[in-house]
């Protein structure tokens, strides 16, 4: 019942708070449903099926270019109903799902994942030399056709469109998980031999997974395309495969909502971000890596093991330390942002013209509204301060977490050592 709830309220919120925002923010929402589909989908085959794929950008190109293509056919007088459209890209991926999944599968490891990336790299280098069928480099662009009284010419419209979608395709992923083929599919993950010795056959079983991820893949692409308008062999570039490797780690792939934790965070990081600083593809790179190592559950499989414990917990401890924590944590973040911007103004190509226009070796720059001298010991010694401080800060929050929860722990196995766990 909370589940539902919970679900309830976040859907109310999706469908009523849109209609306030503005032009940029709407848009920022269609692509963080785009990006939690594509997640959701990825993450049946490394979450559920335990098989890694880097290359899945290509059945989200995929979907894409079948979905512009019946776009621009619905444009020349084709009678089809742009809602619709997405149903073309699940299509188009379905099949070209099932002729790779098919020889991809017949591997497994990091062989499974070679040959996916390169199913991706095949795709990204025809795809410009194929003009009838991606348009070459420029890509293929079209129009969101009116239908039924919708002429789809608003954010606001192609965000509902793209909810609808989004909340069909994710709650068909949810009840897979409760059939019986979904618990097949976990067993895949855990002991493929097992599967093999109860005589199933698990290449059939994995070409289905693969299949059926690559449909919802391409439904997402064909969400993209109708939202965009336009396509272009970027789509297929490794680095759209990697970014979604990223969100669904980083959302916690253990977690079957995990991923759109993962895909919104990143998404609204990107927007908030990316129009502020250049180098915010590397601050994305520096979250993922410090969430493998300390949480490797992602974020969703820290939400999820709190939840589980939050009867057993002392949270009138933990709450001030995870307050220190949180505080260490900001302090390290500036200390590595402000050594970060140093470093991208000081090697730049604007302080490389500066530099020739004083005449001086290392003139000052303006940075957060300040001025800096890069020869200054204060412009390092600052960040080195705040590094070592929010260091010193967050390693006895976590000590001091540790011992709480360890606690937790050795009174949890205490009361299952007594028959009826009375003390």
């Amino acid at each position: 019942m909370r589940n539902i709830l919970i679900s309830a309220v976040v859907l109310a919120l999706l469908v009523a708070i849109p209609p306030f925002l503005g032009l940029g923010w709407q848009n920022m929402l269609v692509n963080v449903l785009i990006a939690s589909l594509f997640a959701l989908a990825f993450n049946l085959l490394i979450g559920q099926a335990g098989l890694l794929s880097f290359g899945h950008a290509a059945y989200f190109g995929v979907g894409a270019f079948t979905s512009l293509h019946l776009m621009r056919a619905i444009e020349g007088g084709f009678a089809f109903p742009t809602p619709l459209v997405p149903l073309a890209g699940a299509a188009a991926g379905l099949l070209i799902g099932l002729l790779a999944g098919y020889f991809a599968t017949m591997r497994s490891g990091v062989y499974f994942a070679l040959v996916t990336l390169a199913i991706a790299e095949l795709f990204h280098s025809l795809a410009p030399q194929l003009q009838g069928v991606f348009g070459g480099e420029s890509g293929i662009s079209s129009m969101r056709m009116p239908w039924n009284g919708i002429n789809f010419g608003s954010m606001l419209e192609v965000y509902y469109l793209t909810l609808a979608w989004v909340l069909i395709c994710g709650l068909g992923l949810w009840a897979y998980t409760r059939t019986p083929f979904g618990r097949l599919t976990l067993a895949l993950r855990d002991n493929e031999q097992r599967v093999r010795f109860l005589g199933y056959s698990a290449h059939t079983a994995k070409v289905i997974i693969f299949t059926v991820s690559a449909m919802l893949t391409a439904v997402a692409g064909s969400l993209q395309a109708i939202s965009n308008e336009t396509a272009n062999y970027s789509l297929f570039a490794s680095g759209v495969s990697a970014q979604v490797v990223l969100q669904t780690f980083v959302g916690g792939s253990t977690v079957f909502f995990g991923p759109v934790i993962g895909a919104a965070a990143f998404t609204l990081f990107s927007f908030l971000v990316s129009d502020v600083t250049r180098s915010w593809v590397f601050y994305q790179g520096l979250i993922f890596v410090l969430v493998m190592l300390y949480a490797p559950t992602g974020i969703g499989g820290v939400l999820q093991h709190h939840i589980r414990n939050r009867r057993q917990l002392n949270w009138s401890q933990l709450s001030g330390h995870y307050l220190l924590a949180l505080a260490g944590g900001f302090l390290i973040a500036a200390g590595v942002v402000l050594v970060t911007e140093t470093v991208a103004v000081v090697f730049g190509e604007e302080y490389a013209m500066m530099r020739r226009t004083a005449g001086a070796s290392f003139p000052p720059y303006q940075l957060f509204g300040f001025t800096w001298n890069p020869t200054g010991i204060v412009t390092w010694l600052l960040p080195a301060a705040l590094l070592l401080g929010g260091g010193t800060v967050l390693t006895r929050a976590r000590r001091r977490i540790s011992t709480i929860w360890d606690s937790k722990s050795h009174d949890k196995d205490a009361n299952s050592a007594v028959p009826g766990g009375v003390k």
